[in-house]
């Protein structure tokens, strides 16, 4: 080997040598769980779903020698070919397997015995991991470590299930739980929902069960800050929530009966009626403070149903934890492991592996619940956002807690989008050039100015669109089907949307898209007055990613309604990007009329965006309004100066506020500087050759059905097929 060879060679040794110590320290914590047990403890099995300690100490080791020493560690001779029968859990691509309600009739071989096959097991991965592992190889230790981690903490969930039925109610460790503070009020963080991606995005080891990652769709929600308490589920006993049949699932309603539950599992009344609880530590009375353990996904349910709440969903549950970081929720994965209102099912797009070790996960998605979070016993490490445990909805001798949620309500919504609406204006504000999204124009204000606008002479688009709506109203009417619905994107105050109601007298819903409720609701109470047959059901929300129309209009044909040149509000590639998003909101085989401000001479652009009234200048200058009285910030309106500016080279009007000084404003406990002459960027309208947005229109997945343009100042309105 030459000296050039000594920087690899070395590379190599210390990449096996912390393979060898993760791999010892995960095997050495198993042993260090079973040190405290004598050999009668480690074979007793206490109930069907447990298992005897010994048994997992063999069958984590029977799963290294079967999965990666067998197949890649040339000339290895396992430890007892009678153990490949004893040991496998549930592999059936494996072979047969001793029934797992007799795990405990393996009196032989001892835990002594056990050991020593155990320790036959590591020499020999410490062998294979030292002679350059395959990247397959390092796979399975990934699957393997992890999957011992699992069988760490069902030693502890057997144990406590077997200590619980002896007489003598035996501690496992000395060390008492620890006193527990005053728990406080629950509270419920809001959280916007709308579409979040869960499931495993690397770069780390995952289970395939929480792969491939994917979009889902979330209402808002909330969600409580910690765990349900002892003390509040004493409340629930109290008030007689194990004897209330409205409160439980029909399922765990007979499960109550049938069992005979009073409370959770390892409770036990004692003399003058005080609770006390079995744990690792022995008996002790119940502290009202700690978070309740060991019940099952009915009784969760039922408690939830008691509280006027619900279970979280499984991605309720990691976009709140992934989006708080666990700062602002508590005891995300450090107390109990929470059920969650989700079945184990596969995600979308999931295929379980080939071979044996395909059988991990896919196989059990079907009749359990999932899981999410960890456990005070959970190894250290082993847990993530999104992660999935799962087990039958009866099952209680798990680690298992409850964290509640529930819907938005509409005060929780208006703080959200004040929520996004700071997020975004911070972000705009503090960027080296500065922006705001032109969408924040349009409070209730900022509408009404914007229907001024739209009556200045200057302003043509308005007028033209509307003499060209007006003249093939009847055309576009011709092609909606009887009871469809009709869905306008940014609806504003719907005034141009009359002109379509009045020729569709065949319309059943109404589905108006805007970000500000106040402008909805007066829109949606004069439609209503006006329109006494029509369905009216707004949507409050960003018009840019809605995701599901309301349930009033689904089921029907869907005309989608864009008018006004709005897409123009959108650089070309957003375009895109919108148009594709409303062809999957809006379904196959719907039809989208989009205005489109056709691009002309500067002469006619520039006085339709800086009138001589000065109207588009107090739109533009709401904005800040908008911050000043819902954001609690400072800016000085009279210092800034509105500007429109033509840009040819990017074919659209730009719109700006301009500082007249040097200042600084505040906004959420920042210094926003403003040098003299330093603009906002606060709107972009695009203006197309009508082939131009054909060509967008194609890209995004739509085809034109029909156009219609204008006279000068051209105006164009598309239909478009999808």
């Amino acid at each position: 080997m030459s000296p050039d060879d000594t920087p690899a060679r070395e590379a190599s040794e210390a990449r096996a040598i912390a393979l060898v110590d993760r791999y010892l320290a995960v095997r050495r914590r198993t042993e260090a769980l079973a040190k405290p047990l004598s050999p009668e403890d480690q074979g007793a099995q206490s109930m069907p779903d447990a298992s005897p300690v010994k048994w997992h100490r063999a069958h984590t080791a029977w799963f290294f020698e079967t999965f990666l020493l067998t197949p890649f560690l040339p000339g290895y001779r396992v430890f007892d070919p009678a153990f490949a029968y004893l040991f496998n859990s549930y592999y059936e691509a494996v072979g047969p397997r001793q029934p797992r309600p007799l795990r405990g009739l393996i009196t032989r071989p001892s835990a002594d015995e056990v050991g020593a096959y155990r320790a036959h097991v590591d020499a020999a991965m410490v062998r294979l991991l030292t002679t350059a592992p395959t990247a397959e190889v390092i796979e399975r230790l990934d699957l393997g470590l992890a999957h011992e981690e699992q069988h760490q903490e069902l030693i502890l969930m057997d144990l406590l299930h077997l200590f619980a039925q002896s007489p003598l109610q035996p501690a496992y460790r000395d060390a008492a739980p620890p006193e527990r503070a005053v728990a406080g009020a629950v509270r419920y963080l809001a959280f916007e929902g709308g579409l979040v991606e869960i499931g495993d995005a690397g770069p780390g080891f995952a289970f395939d069960n929480e792969r491939p990652r994917h979009k889902v769709h979330l209402e808002p929600y909330r969600l409580a800050d910690r765990l349900v308490t002892n003390g509040e589920w004493l409340a629930f006993i109290e008030d007689g929530g194990y004897r209330r049949a409205d409160l439980w699932l029909s399922d765990g309603w007979a499960v109550v009966n049938e069992q005979a539950w009073e409370g959770p599992l390892y409770w036990r009344r004692e003399e003058g009626g005080a609770w006390s609880v079995m744990t690792l530590s022995g008996r002790r009375p119940v502290d009202p403070h700690a978070p309740v353990g060991h019940v099952s996904y009915y009784e969760a349910a039922a408690f939830a149903a008691w509280c006027g709440r619900r279970l979280p969903t499984e991605a309720e549950w990691e976009a709140a934890v992934t989006a708080s970081e666990g700062q602002a929720l508590r005891q995300t994965s450090d107390e109990a492991w929470q059920w969650t209102a989700s079945p184990y099912v596969a995600y979308p797009g999931f295929k379980p592996g080939a071979g044996a070790l395909g059988e991990y996960n896919g196989k059990f998605m079907i009749n359990q619940m999932v899981l999410r979070g960890g456990a005070a016993e959970s190894p250290p490490g082993h847990t993530r956002p999104s992660y999935r445990n799962f087990f039958h909805p009866a099952q209680r001798w798990a680690f298992t807690g409850v964290r509640l949620a529930d819907d938005a309500s509409t005060s929780d919504r208006e703080t959200l989008q004040a929520s996004t609406f700071l997020d975004d204006a911070l972000a705009g504000l503090t960027a080296a050039r500065k922006t705001l999204p032109a969408k924040y124009f349009y409070d209730a204000e900022g509408s009404r100015l914007f229907e001024a606008i739209c009556e200045l002479p200057e302003y043509y688009p308005t007028r033209t669109e509307t003499a060209l709506l007006r003249r093939i109203a009847p055309e576009i009417a011709a092609r909606v089907m009887e009871g469809a619905a009709l869905v306008e994107f940014g609806s504003g105050a719907s005034t141009k949307t009359r002109l379509l109601l009045d020729a569709m007298p065949q319309l059943g819903v109404y589905v108006p898209i805007d970000i500000s409720k106040s402008a909805l609701d007066e829109a949606s109470e004069a439609l209503r007055r006006d329109y006494p047959g029509l369905i009216v059901a707004p949507l409050v929300d960003d018009f840019t990613r809605a995701v599901r129309l309301p349930a009033a209009a689904r089921g029907r044909p869907v005309t989608g309604f864009f008018p006004g040149s709005t897409i123009g509000n959108f650089a070309p590639p957003e375009a895109e990007d919108f148009l594709r998003g409303a062809h999957e909101l809006l379904g196959d085989g719907a039809m989208f009329v989009v205005g489109v401000d056709i691009a002309k001479s500067p002469d006619i652009l520039v006085p339709a965006y800086d009138d001589a009234q000065g109207v588009t200048a107090a739109f533009n200058k709401n904005v800040l309004a908008r911050i000043n009285s819902e954001l609690g910030g400072d800016f000085d309106l009279d210092a800034f100066d509105h500007r429109a500016v033509w840009n040819a080279e990017e074919s659209r009007m730009e719109m700006h506020l301009v500082s007249r000084i040097d200042q600084t404003a505040h906004l959420a406990e920042r210094d926003i500087r403003f040098e003299a002459g330093e603009t906002i960027h606060t709107e972009n309208s695009y203006k197309y050759a009508p082939e131009m947005f054909v060509d967008l229109a194609r890209r995004a997945g739509w085809k034109v059905a029909a156009r219609w343009i204008s006279d000068s100042p051209s105006f164009g309105v598309f239909a478009l097929a999808g």
